[in-house]
C-alpha cells in the first residue's frame, strides 16, 4: 500500500522492523535516538503512518542506510 510521497508503507514497516532487530534495539531506543516518541516510531513500524522527510533522514542516519533504501 502506497502512502505519503509514494512510500510503500508495507515495505517501510518491514525494513524498519528488520533493521531495528538487527541492531538489537527496542522501538523506544530507536525513537529516543532519533528524537521522536516511541508511539510515533511504533506507527512507522506498523505502516500506520509515514514519517516527515526530516524524520526519514534521522532514521536513515540512525541505521546507517539511505532514505531511499528504507522508504522507497
Amino acid at each position: 500500500m502506497k502512502g505519503g510521497n509514494g512510500v510503500d508503507r508495507e515495505k517501510m514497516a518491514q525494513v524498519l522492523r528488520s533493521l531495528r532487530r538487527e541492531k538489537g534495539e527496542t522501538q523506544a531506543e530507536v525513537a529516543k535516538s532519533v528524537g521522536i516518541s516511541a508511539s510515533a516510531y511504533a506507527m512507522y513500524e506498523t505502516g500506520e503512518r509515514v514519517p516527515r522527510d526530516d524524520v526519514k533522514v534521522m532514521i536513515a542516519k540512525h541505521f546507517n542506510r539511505s532514505v531511499k533504501g528504507i522508504f522507497f
